[in-house]
């Protein structure tokens, strides 16, 4: 027995590092997950870098274009059309055919429809009402490519992190939305400078190209699938889904009015649209109302914007590891539920002291906490829905954000109509009575009552 030992204490002299190896190979999961978490924030990043290239080159699309306020106005309302009526769809594809197709997909229709904005007609060879309705057109179909990708990316989360880990990996996601928006205005605004606006669409429209070839090449639709996974870090993925929907699981397609009869579903998506005027007053009028109404100068005004945005994706990811810390501690009911408490009240708690405080400065730190608020509650809203919705969870994401898209339309009509008739500080304060509707309503959904798989 000890010439044993002392065979095996040699040969570990002669290899030191092989014992290791295969110590850590049979006892450490590989971080797969991670690097797939990577890609999907810069699928967020890139998607919103693009969404954001018709606001930063309005300006000077209009004067190019013989277009009216009330024209820019329609078009970014085409937008906002294609982009609500395919979330269900999209999300309903990703459960369907895999998020590695959907994605794909779609990130190469975002290269080919950035880039047909460039080739609008001019007023050299086109009426206004021909350049028009090209541009709601091509809108419309650039609102509905981007729709799926986050319906899409929640059956991606589902199917890579293991139950109580969903929350952080939604927060860095919403971080990467709201970093592309604060990185990408100065860079839209350079190249419209620089080379004119046609050429910044064809210029950014590259940047779809590059993300499907890159989630194609290395993602797969489930862990298995991975060569790199290693056992250990399926075993960490699969902990905890005995009684629920592993991630092998094939989903059976599913209708839109299963969704519509289950009550947590209904009720998710009525307080994700309340939350979101919120998020469609500073996305939509924030700027505007400083300027005009604060006075800010412009560029006062783009550096408060950029702040509120980057304090967003600070809180979106702070929610995120907070929520699954909770869902870890005290279960996905009230996990997923305070968070959103907390978000809807702070936030309009910060938007009322912001609107009508005196002091320029406070005013400004609350406004950004604000949007902090709102932001940090994007993780348990989606880690609400996957819950609820198991092997549909893509589906259930893309109802409630087709709920939490359609206010952006409804937001567009009723602000300047109470800017007008009761000033823009009610219209802006406006915002913080839907984010406490959004708190309230969260106390009827479930997030541990899974649907019908």
């Amino acid at each position: 027995m000890i010439h044993l030992l002392r065979i095996a204490k040699a040969s570990s002299l002669m290899n030191p590092g092989k014992g290791r190896e295969e110590t850590m190979s049979k006892n450490k999961p590989t971080n797969i997950r991670w690097r797939i978490l990577g890609i999907l924030v810069l699928a967020s990043f890139i998607s919103y870098t693009l969404r954001y290239n018709m606001s930063a080159a309005a300006p000077v699309m209009m004067a190019d274009l013989g277009l009216t306020e009330i024209q820019w106005g329609w078009i970014l309302a085409a937008f906002m059309i294609g982009y609500t009526l395919f979330q269900l769809p999209g999300g309903i594809l990703g459960d369907r055919f895999g998020p590695r197709r959907v994605l794909a997909t779609i990130a190469v229709l975002w290269a080919l429809f950035t880039a047909a904005t460039a080739f609008i007609p001019s007023t050299i060879f086109a009426s206004t009402g021909v350049i028009l309705a090209s541009l709601m057109f091509v809108r419309f179909l650039v609102g509905a490519v981007h729709a799926p990708v986050y319906p899409a990316t929640s059956p991606a989360i589902v199917h890579w992190f293991p139950i109580g880990g969903w929350a952080l990996p939604n927060g860095l996601s919403s971080t990467g939305l709201n970093l592309g928006v604060a990185a990408s205005a100065p860079l839209l605004v350079w190249s419209i400078v620089e080379f004119g606006w046609r050429i910044s669409f064809l210029f950014l429209s590259p940047l779809g190209l590059f993300l499907a070839a890159f989630w194609w090449w290395y993602a797969r639709d489930y862990p298995e699938e991975h060569r790199s996974v290693n056992e250990e870090e399926i075993e960490l993925i699969q902990a905890g889904r005995t009684n629920g929907p592993r991630v092998d699981d094939q989903p059976e397609p599913i209708h839109w009015r299963e969704l519509l009869r289950n009550r947590d579903v209904r009720w998710l998506t009525v307080s994700y649209f309340c939350m979101n005027y919120t998020f469609y007053v500073v996305f939509s009028w924030f700027f505007y109302f400083l300027v005009e109404v604060r006075q800010f100068s412009m560029t006062d005004a783009g550096f408060v914007t950029s702040a509120q945005w980057i304090a967003g994706g600070a809180g979106a990811a702070i929610s995120g590891w907070g929520c699954d810390k909770l869902c870890r501690r005290i279960g996905l009911r009230w996990g997923c539920r305070l968070p959103l408490i907390i978000g809807g009240t702070f936030s309009a708690m910060c938007l009322i002291g912001g609107i009508i405080h005196p002091n320029p400065t406070v005013a400004v730190a609350l406004m950004v906490a604000c949007f902090f608020f709102n932001q940090a509650m994007e993780p348990p809203y989606w880690t609400t829905s996957m819950a609820i919705g198991g092997k549909h969870s893509g589906a259930v994401g893309g109802a409630m954000n087709t709920g939490g898209n359609a206010v952006g339309i409804f937001n567009a009509i009723l602000v300047p109509w109470a800017a007008l008739t009761f000033g823009w500080t009610f219209a802006i304060a406006s915002a913080a009575i839907f984010s406490l509707i959004a708190a309230a309503l969260i106390l009827l959904v479930r997030p541990d009552r899974q649907m019908a798989q």
